[in-house]
């Protein structure tokens, strides 16, 4: 295939995938696309590990990182350095609510002591705020990564300058026409319009909608298609509508190589689109995710207001061990699309792409039988 993203990065397909897993990162970018690994869950050493596994693995293929630098947070200086001073942030009330949530459903506490020490780690791996993606940036930027994408927010202009200096293009998501004038006025190299389908951190708009507002907006500058993409013919569609590639995430969570434990994924198997709701739970900012009892008990009467981020996701760390650990299924959530709907089992990850293009060719040949039927 050929299109300006494709001839940007030199890879065969125009097919991005965002994963927080290294395997599938690698396996896409073989596969001819170009993997793009999720950094905010690892602290600096665990980054050097995975982007180490990456280069040892990914036989010169291009990759990319993704990173959160959102413009509205809540700072919280020095937090990694004092893991109390984390704890002190999060209101007693918050603490509580949540707790009483797990104690009522009866899934065990965190062991006396040892339950501590594990949230305190877990939580020095959350990286959410600005300050913190630059300091994962800087040990990506040792090693060969070709894109550097944000995730939420403008990217600031003099970061995109020294990006384009070390011959890295940058790109940023958005969900809403207003945000690509700040984007392409910071210097990105392509957008990812991303429709409300989408897992993750979403705006309200449908890709459907969205997509050809951007690409015409944006124009000459490349626009990557996200929200709802997991089949060939969502890909068909999203060339067909003038995007230069697409932008996926959810389809890789129920591969073989995917970072999730068997009791998700199966969660994940079993649920329908209308499962993939939109949520503050995790986050404070809305996130599209996989509704569980966990998610609605944040919208039922009583329930605290949401913290802003990163402050939510800091006090879910404790209630979603004990979920984990004790794998109540009923209670589990994690960021997905409405593509969950067509998520019903097990597949490689390469299974996955050959099955798009297979799909996106078929889609392709059969428009070209109606656009020259006589």
């Amino acid at each position: 295939m050929r299109t300006r993203i494709t001839e940007m990065f030199g890879i065969d397909v125009p097919l991005f995938a965002f994963s927080h897993c290294r395997d599938v990162v690698v396996e896409v970018s073989r596969a001819g696309g170009m993997g793009v690994l999720g950094i905010l869950n690892f602290d600096a050493e665990q980054l050097e590990r995975e982007l180490a596994w990456i280069d040892a693995h990914i036989d010169g293929k291009p990759y990319g990182v993704d990173v959160v630098m959102p413009n509205r947070y809540q700072p919280i200086a020095h937090a990694r350095a004092d893991p109390a001073l984390v704890e002190a942030q999060i209101p007693a009330q918050h603490v509580e609510f949540m707790r009483k949530v797990c104690d009522d459903a009866g899934i065990p506490r965190l062991p006396e002591g040892e339950g501590q020490r594990l949230v305190r780690e877990n939580v020095a791996r959350i990286m959410m705020t600005p300050e913190e993606s630059m300091a994962l940036l800087e040990v990506a930027l040792r090693h060969p990564v070709k894109l550097v994408v944000n995730a939420l927010g403008t990217p600031p202009k003099d970061l995109v300058n020294e990006l384009h200096a070390r011959g890295i293009k940058v790109g940023s998501l958005i969900g809403k026409l207003d945000h690509a004038r700040d984007q392409l006025a910071a210097g990105v190299d392509l957008l990812v319009a991303q429709g409300c389908e989408a897992g993750g951190h979403t705006g309200d708009i449908t890709s459907m909608i969205l997509w050809p507002q951007v690409i015409d907006a944006a124009a000459p500058v490349p626009v990557l298609a996200a929200g709802g993409i997991g089949r060939g013919r969502q890909m068909a569609a999203a060339l067909a509508l003038g995007a230069e590639g697409v932008w996926t995430g959810s389809v890789w969570l129920g591969t073989a190589q995917s970072e999730l434990e068997p009791t998700l994924k199966q969660r994940l198997f079993e649920a329908h689109s209308e499962d993939a709701v939109q949520s503050k739970a995790l986050t404070g900012k809305q996130c599209r995710l996989l509704r569980s009892r966990l998610t609605d008990a944040w919208t039922e009467p009583g329930a605290p207001k949401t913290l802003p981020m990163p402050l939510q996701t800091l006090a879910t760390v404790e209630p979603l061990m004990r979920i984990n650990r004790a794998k109540a299924s009923e209670y589990m959530t994690y960021p997905v699309g409405q593509v969950v709907g067509d998520m019903t089992h097990e597949r490689s990850v390469r299974q996955v792409v050959q099955e798009m293009l297979t799909e996106l060719v078929e889609a392709a040949e059969r428009l070209q039988r109606v656009i020259t039927a006589e």
